[in-house]
């Protein structure tokens, strides 16, 4: 009888997420009813000992409930790279610690782990950075330091939102008027008086209808997004700054970004990726730890945990061939 395929998860502490919602468990489920064996990990759990990377995870068994969602088994100490597959599911911020991770994951995959995303991947595809690629898909946006260029845009386009480019659930989003009341505070504060890079986008009014979260698995769409819609006086539709979601179909100017952005997605290594679209634009391309699979599977009966695993399962053969 073959031994079950092992997946070792890097992720924040389990016992502090929210089962209900959280992608991350809804992957582990998908792989434990796939029959895989599931082992936990954090960030300080992974080091690298004379060239080879190595872990110290914890067997976990999950439940679907939302009090009592999983318990641990023993510690497991090995090479990080036996294991077969590895998720690195760690929230923002992506920060120095979280770049050395990345160093010993992909030490990981040269010694024989499939690590989704791809390392290198999560490095090179800064979220708010990679709409660059796909300018075609986006509303005017720059991306500046000097505060002359970014006040410039803001006089253009009168209407404007600034962000930083390592923010998450909507922290440090900023919309600021054609009255430019209060601009040179947020550039400050936001660029850290010119000594970091900021995000600015032309406003789009259709946020009132919902920021969409469409998920891609190995470069293809998941068929319904999560328009997640903003409470009243909100510029920010994120569930985490108190907008609420709403499950639609996509419709053919998401399928069209979509295809747009997968193919380039699939060339990386970048398996499990979210879009943020509104309107008819790209705004963002989350590759860290995108969110937003159970309340589509709650609403539709899909099963986007199990289409992820199902795509490593067909990279795993691939490679065996």
């Amino acid at each position: 009888m073959n031994s079950p395929r092992t997946l070792a998860v890097v992720m924040d502490p389990i016992d502090h997420i929210k089962p209900y919602k959280d992608t991350t468990l809804a992957l582990m489920l998908a792989a434990q009813k796939r029959g895989w064996q599931v082992f936990y990990l954090q960030m300080h759990d992974l080091w690298i000992r004379d060239g080879v990377a190595m872990a110290r995870a914890r067997a976990v068994t999950v439940f679907d409930d939302n009090q009592h969602w999983f318990e641990l088994g023993p510690t497991l100490e090995q090479p990080l790279g036996q294991f077969d597959a590895a998720l690195m599911r760690k929230d923002p911020p992506f920060d120095m610690a979280f770049v050395a991770a990345t160093y010993i994951l992909e030490r990981a995959q040269e010694q024989g782990a499939l690590v989704v995303n791809n390392p290198r991947a999560l490095r090179d595809a800064n979220e708010k950075v990679f709409i660059s690629w796909f300018a075609q898909c986006c509303a005017p946006t720059v991306i500046a330091r000097d505060d002359a260029t970014l006040r410039a845009f803001a006089a253009e386009h009168g209407d404007v939102i600034f962000k930083p480019l390592d923010g998450m659930g909507g922290q440090g989003i900023f919309r600021i008027n054609a009255d430019g009341m209060n601009l040179g505070a947020v550039i400050e504060t936001l660029t850290q008086n010119g000594q970091q890079h900021i995000m600015a986008q032309r406003y789009i009014p259709d946020i009132k209808h919902g920021d969409k979260r469409i998920l891609m698995v190995d470069g293809e769409p998941v068929p319904y997004c999560l328009a997640r819609i903003p409470k009243d006086g909100e510029v920010r539709g994120n569930i985490a700054a108190g907008g609420h979601g709403e499950v639609r179909a996509l419709t053919e100017r998401d399928r069209w970004i979509a295809a747009q952005v997968g193919p380039r997605l699939r060339e990386m290594g970048l398996l499990l990726v979210g879009l943020d679209v509104i309107g008819d634009y790209l705004t963002e391309i989350n590759v860290t730890s995108p969110t937003c699979a159970r309340e589509i599977d709650a609403a539709q009966n899909t099963d986007i945990g199990a289409q992820v695993m199902i795509a490593i399962e067909r990279k795993l053969s691939a490679r065996a061939l």
